[in-house]
């Protein structure tokens, strides 16, 4: 049984506010191998976001397809979330979630959840035991609209500010929400009315994007900055 540890937290989660929730590898090593795992990664976001599950991740895959659909179609139409999704982004040993908590105890409850089945079946399949990710995740408060689209441009831009891949290869990013927001993706998992109220249009989406976008090392520069408070935040 793979356990999320506690901690005590100064970020009081609280209904119907914004949060940047993110994590690491321990000793910073890689969270995913593979497509396969990047996609159970983002199939564990859309799963677990939604509570009184019938069931957990695993026994919904060993569903017959048919079972699935239809397990999904009950799942989108039944039953309430815990978090709204607004964005994302997998990095090969790190991650970064935007979430909006919806109920009581949504966003640990959903982290605890995704940590523990991810965690669970990345050790399986790799022979090893022990924790993946480095302790608790961490966590910033979006104290206004500002700053929540400006951290949803941080958090889609940062394949481009780690250098994983190049700024023209943004778009086929396949591993973030970014596409989403694009109308690239048919079925995303993402929440998008609060960003697309701010950008109706997506050339206004993409032009925030981009104009930034000029200035990765600035906004990677803000990312540990990000990064660093949260964690004076878990330590004090």
């Amino acid at each position: 049984m793979v356990v999320l540890m506690a901690t005590k937290r100064n970020v009081v989660f609280a209904n119907e506010e914004i949060y940047h929730v993110f994590n690491r590898g321990v000793e910073r090593r890689s969270l995913f191998g593979g497509v396969r795992e990047y996609q159970r990664f983002v199939d564990t976001l859309w799963f677990y976001r939604f509570i009184n599950l019938p069931t957990r991740l695993s026994g919904f895959f060993s569903l017959p397809t048919a079972g699935r659909q239809a397990c999904a179609a009950k799942l989108r139409k039944e039953h309430q979330v815990s978090v709204a999704l607004l964005a994302y982004c997998l990095m090969p040993n790190h991650f970064h979630l935007v979430v909006k908590q919806q109920g009581d105890q949504g966003i640990s409850t959903f982290l605890a959840n995704i940590s523990n089945s991810y965690t669970k079946y990345f050790n399986t399949k790799h022979k090893r035991v022990g924790s993946l990710l480095q302790g608790p995740f961490k966590a910033v408060h979006m104290e206004s609209d500002e700053q929540f689209l400006h951290v949803v441009r941080y958090v889609h831009l940062n394949p481009v500010t780690s250098f994983i891949i190049r700024l023209e290869e943004l778009d086929d990013y396949p591993w973030s929400s970014h596409p989403e927001y694009l109308g690239a993706v048919t079925e995303g998992i993402c929440e998008r009315s609060l960003v697309e109220h701010e950008f109706p249009t997506r050339k206004t989406y993409t032009q925030f994007m981009y104009d930034q976008a000029a200035y990765t090392k600035t906004l990677a520069s803000i990312g540990h900055l990000i990064i660093e408070r949260a964690e004076n935040r878990e330590q004090e």
